[in-house]
């Protein structure tokens, strides 16, 4: 069976004999088998496993590519922002190192923006900086506070009220385990 998702939410399985229409939301197929027993047939179990297998994507979603490796995403449908794979989108409150500096900072928001409209308190697009030459102006930004050299109070270190720097998301790389520091953080 073959399974295609289509733009209204369901999915077309062609099988050897037949091509029929699944709707999750509704657990209905145009198979004979589901219309005459109302029983979930072979074609919904196999809609339901591609979907959870992430071969195809979840109702109110569409595939979409990585803006750093191409990956497929899952975004959903009539977002047309710029979006990220699971390796390349940090967390929220994940320490991540600048390429460019070495610096250290903690992300404190991931945005669906594109570099090269995202704007900083001057006008300037963010992808015009000549620090974020070699990075896409089609990546989304995301926003850190540099953490370098400030020491934490109590094992802790508040961020609230810190200037947030947009970067294209590529330029920031993840820490390699044990490298990030281990006091808590607040104010993210």
């Amino acid at each position: 069976m073959t399974v295609r998702a289509l733009r209204d939410d369901t999915y077309l399985v062609d099988t050897d004999g037949a091509t029929y229409v699944v709707d999750l939301d509704d657990r209905s197929c145009t198979c004979p088998d589901h219309a005459l027993r109302g029983a979930r047939c072979k074609h919904l179990r196999r809609v339901a496993i591609e979907v959870n297998e992430r071969l195809v994507p979840p109702p109110g979603k569409r595939a979409g590519a990585c803006a750093v490796c191409g990956a497929r995403v899952f975004v959903p449908v009539g977002d047309d922002g710029s979006h990220l794979c699971r390796i390349h989108r940090p967390d929220r409150g994940e320490f991540v190192r600048d390429r460019e500096t070495s610096k250290l900072l903690l992300v404190t928001r991931v945005t669906d923006e594109r570099a090269d409209e995202r704007r900083t308190e001057s006008g300037r697009p963010i992808d015009e900086f000549e620090s974020n030459a070699d990075y896409g102006g089609h990546e989304p930004v995301v926003e850190a506070v540099y953490v370098a050299g400030r020491r934490p109070v109590d094992g802790r270190l508040d961020v609230a009220g810190e200037r947030r720097y947009g970067f294209p998301a590529s330029r920031l790389r993840r820490l390699p385990d044990g490298e990030a520091p281990d006091y808590a953080v607040v104010g993210v």
